[in-house]
C-alpha cells in the first residue's frame, strides 16, 4: 500500500470515529434522566469521551489543522448550546438542558478552545491601549465600507445559481434564528444602554410582527429558491469556522463577565454586514431573483449601518465611560469577532466554490 493511500485510509477511519462518537452523543442527548443513568452505569459515554479528548488534544494542544476534529468539536458544542433556545418542538428534547454531564462536556471544549483562540491576539497589548474610544472609532471607520475583497468580488460578479444556493443553505443556520443570542443579554436592570439594545432586538424581530421578522425575510428567499425552510435543514453543510462564530456568541451571552467583549463583537457584526450583503444582493440581482426574495439582504443593508452607529455612539462609547478599567475588552471583543468572522467567511467562500464544481 502506498503512503498516500495508507494516509487516506487512516483519515477515513478517524472521520468515521468522529461520526460514530457524534451519533453516540446524540443518543445521550435524547436519553431520559441522562445524569442519573450515567451515575448508575445504565448508559456508557466512555467511547464518546475518549474521542472527545482525542479531538481536543489534536486541535488545541498539538496545533493541528485537522478540520475533521475541529468540525466534531464545534458540532458537539453547538448541539449543547442550541438547548438554550426554544425550537417549538417536542418538549422531551429539553430533558437534559441542565445536565451536569453536558455542562462538563461544554466546559472542556470551551476552556481548551478559548485558550487556543486567545493565543491569536496579544491580550496584554489591549490592556495598554491609551484611548479606547479612539481605538473603537478608528476600527469603525476602517470597517464600515472596506474595499471589495476577492471573495466579495467572486460573489458579486461570478457566482452561479449553484453556488448561490450553497451560500444561502449555509447562511440559513444563523439566518433563520437571527439575533437569538442577543435576546439573552436583555434581562436585568434598565438604562439607556439597555434601551438601545432592546430597540435593536425589536427591530431584528420585526416589532413583534412575524412577517417582518428578519428571519421571515430569509424564509422568503429560501422559498423562492425551492429550498428547505426548516431551521438547521442544512446543518451538515456548515463549516466548523461558522459554527465557531455561533458558539462564541453563545459563550459570551451566557457569561455576563464577558458582556463588554460581546458588545465589541456585536459592534463589528452590525457595522460590517452591509458591505458583505451588498455583494450577495448584487449576485441575486444578476441571477434574476425577485426583490422580495432579496429583501433579507436589502433590509440589512439599509438598517445595519444605522445599527452600527447606535452600537458605537449609544452603547460602546458610554460603556467605556462606565467601565474605564475594563473597557479594553470592547476592543478585544471587536477584534476577536473580526478574526472569527474573517475565518468563517473564507471557509464559506471555499465551500461555495467547491459547490460550483459539483
Amino acid at each position: 500500500m502506498s503512503p498516500s493511500i495508507e494516509a487516506e485510509t487512516t483519515s477515513q477511519l478517524v472521520s468515521r470515529d468522529y461520526d460514530r462518537a457524534e451519533q453516540q452523543f446524540i443518543q445521550l442527548l435524547e436519553t431520559e434522566d441522562l445524569d442519573k443513568k450515567l451515575a448508575a452505569e445504565l448508559v456508557n459515554a466512555s467511547e464518546f469521551e475518549s474521542v472527545l479528548e482525542r479531538a481536543i488534544k489534536a486541535v488545541y494542544s498539538e496545533a493541528s489543522e485537522d478540520d475533521v476534529a475541529h468540525r466534531f468539536l464545534q458540532r458537539i458544542l453547538y448541539r449543547i448550546n442550541r438547548l438554550k433556545l426554544f425550537w417549538y418542538d417536542d418538549l422531551r428534547h429539553y430533558t437534559n438542558e441542565r445536565s451536569l454531564f453536558l455542562r462538563k462536556v461544554r466546559d472542556r471544549i470551551e476552556e481548551a478552545w478559548q485558550q487556543w483562540e486567545d493565543a491569536k491576539l496579544d491580550v496584554k497589548a489591549y490592556r495598554s491601549i491609551d484611548d479606547i474610544k479612539q481605538a473603537l472609532r478608528d476600527r469603525f471607520a476602517a470597517d464600515i465600507d472596506p474595499a471589495p475583497a476577492a471573495d466579495g468580488l467572486f460573489y458579486r460578479d461570478r457566482i452561479t445559481e449553484k453556488g448561490y444556493r450553497r451560500l444561502v443553505a449555509i447562511a440559513s443556520l444563523d439566518g433563520l434564528v437571527e439575533a437569538s443570542q442577543l435576546s439573552r443579554t436583555l434581562g436585568g436592570v434598565g438604562n439607556e444602554i439597555h434601551a438601545v439594545l432592546t430597540r435593536l432586538l425589536i427591530e431584528e424581530y420585526g416589532g413583534g410582527r412575524f412577517p417582518r421578522k428578519h428571519s421571515s425575510h430569509f424564509t422568503t428567499m429560501l422559498e423562492e429558491l425551492g429550498m428547505q425552510t426548516e431551521p438547521e435543514a442544512y446543518f451538515d453543510l456548515v463549516p466548523w469556522q461558522l459554527l465557531a462564530v455561533i458558539n462564541y456568541s453563545f459563550l459570551l451571552t451566557e457569561r455576563k463577565r464577558y458582556f463588554l467583549r460581546y458588545i465589541g463583537g456585536l459592534l463589528y457584526g452590525e457595522l460590517s454586514v452591509p458591505a458583505t450583503f451588498r455583494n450577495y444582493q448584487a449576485a441575486g440581482e444578476r441571477l434574476g431573483l425577485s426583490t422580495q426574495a432579496m429583501s433579507y439582504w436589502s433590509l440589512h443593508i439599509k438598517v445595519d449601518e444605522l445599527h452600527g452607529r447606535w452600537m458605537l455612539d449609544d452603547v460602546a462609547l458610554p460603556l467605556v465611560a462606565q467601565y474605564p478599567a475594563d473597557a479594553w475588552e470592547l476592543v478585544f471583543g471587536y477584534d476577536r469577532q473580526r478574526l472569527l468572522s474573517d475565518r468563517a467567511g473564507a471557509a464559506v467562500a471555499q465551500a461555495v466554490r467547491e459547490a460550483e464544481q459539483l
